[in-house]
């Protein structure tokens, strides 16, 4: 058995993948450090099951910067692939209630 094997238990890996698509379901577009923070595993966890989960193309991701009061802040923005939102209660636009 290869050692990268040992190392990584499949099962639980399946399973923060998994949290990282259930909370960007729930929260929408979000960057690497928010994820890893809100689910509680490393940086370095998050951006393997990142690049994993973009190889399959359940998520979408892509590089960014922004800055915030003037400090520069880098990370992988993500969203899940081909999911839109549910609209959002109140009132409709006028292009909204013909589409429906």
């Amino acid at each position: 058995m290869c050692s990268f094997r040992k190392r990584w238990n499949w099962k639980e890996t399946s399973q923060d993948m998994n949290e990282i698509l259930q909370y960007l379901k729930k929260h929408g577009e979000q960057l690497d450090f928010e994820i890893a923070e809100a689910i509680g595993i490393s940086l370095a966890k998050v951006h393997l099951h990142l690049i994993e989960l973009t190889a399959r193309g359940e998520i979408m991701s892509c590089h960014s910067i922004r800055f915030e009061k003037g400090k520069k802040i880098e990370g992988i923005k993500c969203r899940l692939a081909g999911y839109i939102p549910p609209a959002a209660p109140g009132r409709k636009s006028k292009v909204q209630l013909k589409l429906s």
